[in-house]
């Protein structure tokens, strides 16, 4: 994302509490998107397999982006 076109579609980006992969907060991301953009962080000891770890949350933001 780094040399990469700003994303103009809607996202929601999502990162779990316990998430221990490296990586620069979600903050310093906000600026590769254009369109429509929210964080989610994912609590309860949640991390990095989201779609596993926090199914509900996962489906819920599929479910939300395509209402922006």
């Amino acid at each position: 994302m780094a040399v990469a076109s700003p994303v103009s579609v809607p996202a929601i980006t999502m990162e779990g509490d316990s998430n221990g992969a490296i990586h620069l907060y979600s903050a310093a991301h906000r600026n590769k998107f254009s369109g429509n953009y929210e964080h989610r962080l994912i609590t309860g000891g949640v991390g990095h397999n989201l779609p596993q770890e926090a199914p509900q949350a996962f489906a819920k933001a599929v479910i939300d982006v395509d209402g922006f």
